[in-house]
Formats: structure tokens, sequence, C-alpha cells
């Protein structure tokens, strides 16, 4: 969505070279959003933790990372954005597209992958036996 708005506010069409911006923003996206359910997942499986905490941990030490990815492939399109000399008409709108599309998805992406995890989680335990504990839940059973 970041990608064709950003397409829109610069006037430029979505192309076929825009198009192929937008393909290599979703693997960024999604191999983020991985990374941080990956690491989730293990410390669940590993140490123990519930879900809100093994959540809360991987968004902590991947934050860092992600970040780094981001910026790289945001600063390495912000050139083919701002270009202006022969040939630019051709590669503006894949620039655009991976910086409006990165912008915007990698926020929306921090926040909602924790909470599409624990609501996958929540569906998890409802389905193999009985309701879930509502979110928090657990961690305040636990509570001295």
């Amino acid at each position: 969505m970041g990608a064709l708005l950003a397409l829109l506010a610069t006037g430029e069409s979505l192309s076929l070279v825009a198009l192929i911006g937008i393909i290599l923003l979703i693997g960024i996206v999604q191999k983020n959003a991985i990374m941080m359910i990956d690491f989730a997942l293990d410390a669940e499986r590993a140490e123990g933790l519930p879900p809100e905490q093994s959540i809360y941990q991987a968004c902590r030490l991947r934050f860092r990372p992600i970040m780094m990815t981001t910026l790289a492939a945001l600063l390495g399109a912000l050139p083919l954005a701002l270009e202006n000399g022969s040939g630019s008409e051709l590669r503006r709108p894949l620039g655009i597209a991976i910086v409006g599309g990165l912008l915007l998805s990698q926020l929306i992406t921090l926040y909602t992958t924790p909470v599409v995890y624990l609501y996958l989680d929540r569906l998890g335990r409802w389905v193999k036996g009985g309701r879930a504990a509502p979110v928090g839940a657990e961690a305040a059973a636990k509570a001295p």
C-alpha cells in the first residue's frame, strides 16, 4: 500500500519496473516478520516462555537487525527515487515504490506481527481444546 501511495503522490504510474520494486518489497517485509516469529517460537520452545513474553523478547532482540536491513534497502533505493538524469524515467518508479513501501510497511509490520502472533496462538489453543485464555491472563496467573 505504501508503494502505491508513494507512486500516486509523485505522479508516477504503476509500471512493470514499479511492480518489480513491489515484489522486492514484499520479500524484505516478509523476511523481517518471519525473523521475529522464528525467534518467538524458539523462545517458547527452548526457554518455556509464554507467547506474550516470547514475542516481546523477539521484538526487542530483532528490532535492530530489522531496522538495519530496512534502512540499507531504503538508502540503496533513494538515489533511484531522486535521480533526474537520462534514463531516470525507467528507474525512478522502482526507487519510489521501494522507498514508499518500506516506510509504511515496516511501521505496520513492527506493530501488527506481534498482534497476529498472539491471536494465532490463542486460536491454536482454542482449536486444540477448549477456550483460550485472554491475552495476558497466563502471565497474570503465573505471577507470584
